[in-house]
């Protein structure tokens, strides 16, 4: 059997760490995520047990909204860059509203589509294996 013509085996599903306080907006991003084929750990909407995980739970990429029930996730993403693991924000302000050094960190804007997830996240993961 020619390489070519051999099956390929299945690509493990890659944990992505949803943080989200507004439990409708959790729901639907855990769904997405399910859809596009990621393995979700959480949603988690407290910031002590982000953290928590940020700092030890296998994680290939991670999704914070910025603004965990008033309180900065900022914690998080120091937790999680120091584990080089990549992470989008998700925020309704926009990204000029986050602060150094995570400036130029992917965002999302709220409101967004699946396709728009699906892109951001698909050029995070693809970053992280270059």
């Amino acid at each position: 059997m020619a390489a070519s013509e051999q099956p390929r085996l299945p690509t493990p599903q890659l944990r992505v760490l949803l943080v989200e306080d507004e439990i409708m907006i959790a729901l639907l991003l855990e769904e997405m995520l399910a859809e596009l084929d990621f393995e979700v750990v959480g949603p988690v909407a407290r910031l002590d047990r982000a953290v928590e995980m940020a700092q030890w739970q296998a994680l290939d990429v991670a999704l914070l909204d910025v603004n965990l029930n008033g309180r900065e996730i900022y914690p998080v993403a120091e937790a999680l860059a120091a584990r080089e693991v990549p992470f989008v924000f998700v925020t309704g302000y926009g990204r000029g509203t986050l602060r150094a050094p995570y400036c130029d960190r992917p965002t999302l804007q709220k409101p967004f589509r699946r396709d728009d997830l699906r892109e951001l996240l698909a050029e995070v993961c693809s970053a992280k294996q270059a």
